[in-house]
């Protein structure tokens, strides 16, 4: 954004015109004392325990400014594991497995390693269909479909990679909302650029997630992909949030890991709560649901 010019209309000068002034002309203990810095440019205070609050509101900030600059109202997430590579990729690691078990065959490491690199290549086929599942929604949603639909992912590699790519070699714009982590992971390159954002806090970043959420895509994975899938039921299940589809991809993996029926026999939660989520297997069938729930909008 250019410095606005001198406006004989507005008397006083923007915050930018004042960060960008050049710095006082008088070198003193005064002038030289963080106390003299203004507020909004002095990074230490703004970093300061007590400005949690101010940076929560800046971080909620900043992406709804950018998202509404951009006309962006209606999104489809995509969740699904980082550990995800596309195909070839993860053809790779298995051989690269192998090769380690075979020179070293009683070395347990080596096989359990061979063993999850097998199942990680089976699990590879969801890259490509969460691939194909955005493009279609790309496609589907520049032929007139009055929600305009946009991808929206954490912006991280795996299956988040897949949906930002099919979406953008489709022509569209896709979002991503990165998250700092110890070991720092960097964006994917198909999310648009200007609508590739970092948060500090989970919690602000999960709001982003669902605000415009007009339904949510799980494809297999770990912790992150759970918190935020049960997040949403839970959301749903009190009524906190209004039902969208959800939408898991591939029913055997769930029932592998989550007894859901048996939470149902334990009295936890009702059967009526099962039918807040669905299994799908293929992106046209996601695609399919989407439709029909909003058939009627």
């Amino acid at each position: 954004m250019a410095l606005r010019e001198s406006d004989p209309h507005v008397p006083l000068p923007s915050a930018r015109e004042d960060a960008l002034r050049e710095p006082p002309r008088v070198d003193s203990p005064q002038t030289r004392s963080p106390s003299y810095r203004l507020a909004f440019t002095d990074i230490d205070f703004l970093l300061r325990e007590e400005l949690r609050p101010v940076r929560l509101q800046l971080e909620l900030l900043k992406p709804e400014l950018e998202l509404q600059r951009h006309g962006i109202e209606s999104t489809i997430v995509v969740f699904g594991s980082s550990r995800i590579l596309e195909p070839e990729q993860a053809r790779r690691r298995r051989e690269e497995a192998e090769e380690a078990a075979r020179a070293n065959p009683l070395d347990q490491h080596a096989n359990r390693r061979l063993a999850i690199a097998r199942r990680l290549e089976h699990l590879s086929r969801h890259y490509e269909e969460a691939r194909r599942f955005a493009a279609l929604v790309a496609r589907e949603s520049a032929q007139g479909n009055p929600y305009r639909f946009v991808i929206v992912t954490g912006g991280g590699p795996g299956i988040m990679e897949a949906a930002n790519r099919g979406a953008c070699e489709a022509g569209a714009p896709t979002v991503g909302h990165n998250i700092v982590l110890p070991e720092e992971q960097a964006p994917n390159p198909w999310v648009t650029p200007e609508l590739c954002f970092r948060f500090h806090y989970f919690a602000l970043r999960k709001m982003h997630l669902l605000t415009r959420a007009r339904a949510l895509v799980v494809f297999p994975g770990g912790y992150g992909t759970l918190d935020e899938l049960f997040e949403t039921l839970c959301l749903i299940q009190t009524k906190k949030a209004r039902k969208i589809p959800v939408l898991l991809f591939d029913e055997a993996y769930w029932r592998s890991i989550i007894n859901f029926d048996a939470m149902v026999e334990h009295g936890v939660i009702d059967e009526h709560d099962l039918t807040i989520f669905r299994f799908v297997e293929t992106a046209e069938q996601a695609w399919e649901a989407i439709r029909q729930h909003y058939a009627g909008d």
